[in-house]
């Protein structure tokens, strides 16, 4: 991985390529982001940056994790993660990360928690079909057949079964970046991004790249 950096989803919009054409965009707010930490192979036995991602209260952070960030020179951070980039060397403590990391016509991949649908039939989760909604049916929207019955007397294991659905961290490979503005820290990704609006996602190099 050469490059990362933590995102806010502010939501989604359209704009206009240089051909014309009317591009679907999500707009994440991406950095400014913070060097905490610096992992090296003598120390961690590998290379990695720990990066800070919007300010945190004070009230609001225990103090061990207060002395983490006072001893890297930066205030407090909500989140935290850590990247193994390439050259995680040439990074320097209390070094901002923006959007400008990237560039329009990069290929990323961008990781965050899907949005929670709760408890779900088979029929929304699984896009399984219904029964028949005639008046003297009695299983419109159950799940049906549960399988076997004498042999072997169970349920067999991966039944896809009504459950909770969503609020998993979910991965969106190869997507392009449209658009990146370091001055206003947004980048536009072409089409969706996992997660609702407000939700924080991690924007990497993509691997399919």
């Amino acid at each position: 991985m050469k490059k990362a950096i933590m995102a806010k989803k502010i939501g989604m919009t359209q704009v206009f390529a240089e051909n014309g054409t009317l591009v679907p965009v999500t707009v994440l707010e991406a950095g400014p982001c913070v060097v905490v930490q610096k992992k090296t192979t003598e120390n961690d036995g590998y290379e990695a940056i720990q990066v800070g991602f919007v300010d945190a209260k004070a009230k609001h952070v225990t103090k061990p994790v207060q002395g983490h960030f006072e001893k890297a020179g930066v205030t407090a951070k909500k989140y935290v993660k850590e990247f193994q980039v390439e050259d995680a060397a040439t990074y320097e403590i209390g070094a901002e990360i923006k959007a400008d990391e990237f560039a329009a016509g990069d290929k990323v991949d961008a990781s965050g928690v899907s949005k929670g649908k709760g408890f779900q039939s088979t029929i929304k989760r699984y896009n399984a079909s219904r029964g028949p909604m005639a008046h003297g049916s009695k299983s419109h929207r159950v799940t049906g057949s549960m399988g076997s019955s004498a042999t072997p007397s169970r349920v067999k294991k991966n039944k896809r079964m009504p459950g909770h659905m969503g609020s998993e961290n979910v991965t969106i490979q190869n997507l392009e970046i449209v658009r990146a503005d370091a001055e206003k820290n947004l980048i536009l990704i072409k089409g969706a991004v996992p997660g609702a609006k407000g939700s924080i996602l991690v924007i990497r190099d993509s691997v399919k790249a």
